[in-house]
Protein backbone atom coordinates (compact mmCIF):
# COMPACT_ATOMS: atom_id res chain seq x y z
CA UNK A 1 0.00 0.00 0.00
CA UNK A 2 2.92 2.35 0.54
CA UNK A 3 3.96 1.95 -3.03
CA UNK A 4 0.67 3.32 -4.56
CA UNK A 5 0.80 6.29 -2.14
CA UNK A 6 4.33 7.07 -3.21
CA UNK A 7 3.24 6.93 -6.84
CA UNK A 8 0.29 9.27 -6.12
CA UNK A 9 2.52 11.78 -4.33
CA UNK A 10 5.10 11.55 -7.09
CA UNK A 11 2.41 12.16 -9.69
CA UNK A 12 1.05 15.15 -7.75
CA UNK A 13 4.57 16.52 -7.37
CA UNK A 14 5.18 16.28 -11.12
CA UNK A 15 1.85 17.94 -11.94
CA UNK A 16 2.45 20.83 -9.50
CA UNK A 17 6.01 21.47 -10.63
CA UNK A 18 5.01 21.42 -14.28
CA UNK A 19 2.23 23.96 -13.59
CA UNK A 20 4.72 26.19 -11.78
CA UNK A 21 7.08 25.99 -14.78
CA UNK A 22 4.22 26.84 -17.14
CA UNK A 23 3.28 29.86 -15.03
CA UNK A 24 6.89 31.03 -15.08
CA UNK A 25 7.05 30.65 -18.85
CA UNK A 26 3.81 32.57 -19.34
CA UNK A 27 4.96 35.20 -16.85
CA UNK A 28 8.21 35.69 -18.79
CA UNK A 29 6.26 35.99 -22.03
CA UNK A 30 3.87 38.51 -20.50
CA UNK A 31 6.78 40.51 -19.13
CA UNK A 32 8.47 40.39 -22.53
CA UNK A 33 5.36 41.64 -24.31
CA UNK A 34 5.37 45.09 -22.65
CA UNK A 35 9.08 45.38 -23.41
CA UNK A 36 8.37 44.60 -27.04
CA UNK A 37 5.54 47.12 -27.14
CA UNK A 38 7.80 49.70 -25.45
CA UNK A 39 10.47 49.01 -28.06
CA UNK A 40 7.87 49.41 -30.81
CA UNK A 41 6.72 52.66 -29.22
CA UNK A 42 10.31 53.90 -29.00
CA UNK A 43 10.93 52.95 -32.62
CA UNK A 44 7.76 54.75 -33.69
CA UNK A 45 8.78 57.81 -31.68
CA UNK A 46 12.25 57.72 -33.21
CA UNK A 47 10.74 57.32 -36.66
CA UNK A 48 8.46 60.31 -36.06
CA UNK A 49 11.45 62.41 -34.93
CA UNK A 50 13.33 61.42 -38.08
CA UNK A 51 10.33 62.38 -40.20
CA UNK A 52 10.12 65.77 -38.47
CA UNK A 53 13.83 66.38 -39.05
CA UNK A 54 13.48 65.37 -42.71
CA UNK A 55 10.54 67.76 -43.12
CA UNK A 56 12.56 70.61 -41.58
CA UNK A 57 15.46 69.89 -43.92
CA UNK A 58 13.14 69.83 -46.93
CA UNK A 59 11.53 73.12 -45.90
CA UNK A 60 14.94 74.70 -45.41
CA UNK A 61 16.06 73.52 -48.84
CA UNK A 62 12.86 74.85 -50.41
CA UNK A 63 13.51 78.27 -48.83
CA UNK A 64 17.08 78.22 -50.13
CA UNK A 65 15.85 77.28 -53.61
CA UNK A 66 13.33 80.12 -53.51
CA UNK A 67 16.07 82.60 -52.50
CA UNK A 68 18.30 81.32 -55.29
CA UNK A 69 15.48 81.69 -57.82
CA UNK A 70 14.95 85.28 -56.68
CA UNK A 71 18.67 85.98 -57.04
CA UNK A 72 18.72 84.45 -60.52
CA UNK A 73 15.73 86.57 -61.53
CA UNK A 74 17.42 89.70 -60.15
CA UNK A 75 20.62 88.92 -62.03
CA UNK A 76 18.69 88.31 -65.23
CA UNK A 77 17.02 91.71 -64.84
CA UNK A 78 20.39 93.36 -64.24
CA UNK A 79 21.84 91.64 -67.29
CA UNK A 80 18.91 92.79 -69.41
CA UNK A 81 19.40 96.39 -68.19
CA UNK A 82 23.12 96.20 -68.97
CA UNK A 83 22.39 94.86 -72.45
CA UNK A 84 19.91 97.61 -73.16
CA UNK A 85 22.31 100.28 -71.83
CA UNK A 86 25.11 98.78 -73.91
CA UNK A 87 22.88 98.81 -76.98
CA UNK A 88 22.01 102.46 -76.38
CA UNK A 89 25.68 103.37 -75.92
CA UNK A 90 26.69 101.47 -79.05
CA UNK A 91 23.91 103.01 -81.09
CA UNK A 92 24.92 106.53 -80.00
CA UNK A 93 28.61 105.77 -80.30
CA UNK A 94 28.35 104.79 -83.97
CA UNK A 95 27.17 108.21 -85.16
CA UNK A 96 29.86 109.84 -83.00
CA UNK A 97 32.60 107.75 -84.57
CA UNK A 98 31.20 108.57 -87.99
CA UNK A 99 31.17 112.25 -87.09
CA UNK A 100 34.80 112.01 -85.88
CA UNK A 101 35.78 110.26 -89.08
CA UNK A 102 34.12 113.03 -91.07
CA UNK A 103 36.03 115.64 -89.06
CA UNK A 104 39.30 113.82 -89.65
CA UNK A 105 38.60 113.64 -93.36
CA UNK A 106 37.86 117.34 -93.46
CA UNK A 107 41.05 118.15 -91.61
CA UNK A 108 43.01 115.97 -94.08
CA UNK A 109 41.33 117.67 -96.99
CA UNK A 110 42.01 121.09 -95.51
CA UNK A 111 45.69 120.27 -95.18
Amino acid sequence: MARPWVLVFLLLFIVLTSQIEWKQQFGNEIEASPNISQKDHQQQHSSKRQDVVKEKIILSQEKNIQKLNELVQSLQEQLQRCRSENYVLNSTATPLTEHLNDLKQQSVLDD
